[in-house]
């Protein structure tokens, strides 16, 4: 049978997909682009905002018109959060929320064999807090594989957090994490299959530990160690999860490479607490300052840090989108901005807050912030020029050329050279 999978929101999402995609294959199925028929359509999902949630209904009808017969299975937090929806959406088959991620295989095998859909065992909750205690303290290992270079390796899901504006604790449920030693084992997998690159994912990435008493230092220091895996990124981590320990570590000369990638979501105080979040603007620039005393200097590349940024949180005057841009522009100076609009999710703290902003100034000041971005880019591919720096070649090629990414995450092109593909070189760029 051919299967077809794809996979909206997060990186952790595209390593859930990836395993699912390789149990499959174990059982015999042919795996074919979505944007061909198939008999099976696996659809993972994501419900961070409300785009997203349109997204995916949009795509799940497209695939029923595409092939009416087919057997079209969603999960992910669209699943989770808003399963009775997405089960009436006409050509849904089967629906997989957080608590029946490991058993979604088994279970949608079981379907085709049989006709019927299995039963679940869930019950149906009836807030968003009883979502969040009935999701299971399990974790589903995953790892992203089909890449010749980089891998995503999920270590960590769940998150205790509650910010006000965010369903994603509800939908993952606690914070949880694997052991070491299954990490370990998993990225042991991952050099096998012939990857030089891990990333490492999860919900909140730094809250590492929960589960199993051990740190997120320990962890890095033991993938450290892992033969055949020549750089390690972290995909996110809270600046408040960002310590002195683990910045000087990483600086020491490790595997660990110079680009972060750290929420901040607002550049004011005061929206900041509203919110819920578990630092301040001065933490979080300390955070910056210290990593970038112990990672830059002369000759050596600037770090890539990748900022989060919401725009038009509830509260959001003027003054504080003023107070953001100004953080950003004058203080932080990142390499790159990633701009949210703020989505109302049924259910927060946030949806009912006084101060809603129009969908009007928010579409102005997410303009205002991606201006921002592409002076931002510029600057730091300039401040980068000259410098030698390691490129992991990769496998695509468009108009004879192939590229690559730096360790402070610089895309790099070359004449296309096969011989190349996987390989780390040192260039001038």
């Amino acid at each position: 049978m051919k299967i077809a999978f794809t996979t909206l929101g997060c990186k952790l999402n595209y390593a859930e997909t990836s395993t699912y995609e390789r149990a499959f294959r174990r059982e015999g199925f042919d795996v074919v682009s979505a944007a061909e028929p198939a008999d099976v359509y696996l659809v993972n999902s994501c419900a961070v905002t409300e785009h997203a949630e349109k997204k995916a209904r949009n795509l799940i009808r497209k695939y029923h018109r595409t092939a009416p017969g087919a057997v079209i299975v969603v999960t992910g937090c669209y699943a989770e959060l808003k399963r009775e929806q997405v089960a009436a959406i006409e050509g849904v088959a089967l629906v997989f929320g957080a608590r029946e991620k490991s058993r979604l295989v088994s279970r949608t095998l079981q379907f085709l064999r049989e006709g019927t859909a299995p039963e679940d065992g869930s019950y149906k909750a009836q807030s968003l807090a009883e979502e969040y205690h009935a999701i299971s303290t399990d974790i589903m290992g995953a790892w992203s594989g089909g890449e010749r270079t980089r891998s995503f390796l999920k270590v960590q899901d769940g998150c205790n957090n509650f910010c006000a504006y965010c369903t994603v604790p509800y939908a993952r449920g606690e914070s949880r994490n694997l052991p070491i030693c299954t990490l370990v084992r998993q990225a042991r997998e991952i050099a096998v299959a012939g990857m030089k690159e891990i990333v490492l994912t999860g919900v909140n990435t730094g809250d590492f530990g929960r589960t199993t008493g051990e740190s997120f230092l320990d962890l890095l220091k033991a993938l450290n160690e892992v033969e055949g895996i020549e750089r390690y990124r972290i995909s996110s981590i809270e600046p408040n999860l960002l310590t002195d320990d683990i910045i000087d570590w990483i600086a020491s000369g490790t595997k660990f490479l110079p680009h972060f990638h750290i929420p901040l979501q607002t550049g004011s105080d005061s929206l900041l607490r509203a919110m819920g979040r578990r630092y301040d603007t001065a933490l979080f620039a300390g955070r910056i300052d210290r990593v970038r005393e112990k990672m830059e200097g002369p000759g050596r590349p600037k770090v890539f840090f990748g900022i989060d940024v919401i725009a038009g949180l509830p509260g959001e005057t003027e003054e504080r989108f003023q107070e953001t841009y100004r953080f950003l522009a004058e203080r932080i100076r990142p390499a790159f901005l990633h701009i949210f609009p703020y989505s109302k999710r049924p259910g927060t703290r946030a949806a009912t807050l006084p101060g809603q902003v129009q969908e009007s100034v928010k579409t102005a000041r997410v303009e205002r912030l991606e201006a921002l971005c592409r002076e931002l880019e510029t600057e730091f591919r300039d401040a980068n020029r000259g410098i030698r720096e390691k490129v992991l070649w990769e496998s695509d090629v468009k108009d004879g050329k192939m590229s690559g990414y730096t360790s402070n995450y610089i895309r790099v092109e070359r004449p296309w050279d096969p011989t190349r593909v996987g390989t780390v070189e040192e260039v001038v760029l």
